[in-house]
């Protein structure tokens, strides 16, 4: 068996009406990590693990939007389950920020600081970063299973001008943000559109396209039509409490 990705929240900026922000479940190689962690994705990981379970944590960069929920899952870590020595990533920023906002990870939670061009292993699983072209220092990801050669890539956030094709070729399923329609690009915020989304994953040779992080106030049918005339094939539209196996 190889990777599945469950999506935890895919608002982008703020939690749409019953939503929530980025937050996503990657089980392979014998563990489960957390990908983002954005508000309210707390509340969806326990329809799908025990808090427990949790193997490692990856955070791709310091808006709120992405990972304001560690708070919360540091509370039940050292109040409820009583466990020290959780395995959190992400850029220094993002950690200044972490330890600020709990008033110190430790030892509950072991700090590790990434960058552009780091590769960690956890369990079974390796997961390569690179920066993407976004506000603050962001970082995309990519995750392979080593055993069964699956994986998976996500964008995290970005601006046009950053293509998956930096994490690789043979990507099973990008996982993309676009936060926009074709009707905002000239607006030169540093997200994608759905249709930009499309022609990157298209020019990277993914093989399966699942859009995430739309404005919560857009339809997302929208974003799967201008997505998939781009990509030249049929993408998906993330779905909240979704499972995508590969």
């Amino acid at each position: 068996m190889g990777l599945s990705l469950t999506v935890l929240g895919c608002s982008g900026g703020y939690p749409g009406r019953g939503a929530s922000c980025s937050g996503y479940l990657v089980q392979g190689g014998g563990v489960n990590v957390i990908v983002d962690l954005g508000p309210g994705s707390l509340a969806n990981l326990q329809r799908h693990l025990d808090l427990g379970s949790v193997d490692a944590v990856v955070l791709t960069h310091r808006h709120p939007d992405h990972w304001t929920d560690l708070t919360g899952l540091e509370v039940a870590w050292a109040y409820g389950l009583e466990r020290t020595g959780l395995d959190v990533y992400g850029t220094a920023e993002t950690g200044a920020l972490a330890e600020a906002l709990t008033g110190g990870l430790a030892p509950t939670m072991v700090w590790h600081d990434l960058t552009d061009g780091d590769q960690v292993e956890i369990g079974g699983l390796r997961l390569r970063f690179a920066r993407t072209v976004h506000y603050v220092e962001t970082l995309a990801v990519r995750i392979d299973d080593i055993e069964s050669g699956s994986s998976l890539a996500y964008s995290a956030d970005t601006g046009p001008g950053w293509s998956f094709e930096s994490l690789g070729p043979d990507i099973d399923l990008a996982l993309c943000e676009a936060t926009h329609l074709v009707s905002d690009e000239s607006r030169g915020i540093l997200h994608l559109s759905a249709r930009q989304a499309g022609v990157m994953a298209r020019s990277a040779g993914v093989s399966r396209l699942l859009l995430t992080h739309q404005w919560p106030e857009y339809d997302p049918e929208q974003f799967r039509i201008e997505g998939s005339e781009a990509f030249g094939a049929p993408v998906e539209i993330a779905i909240t409490n979704g499972r995508y196996d590969l």
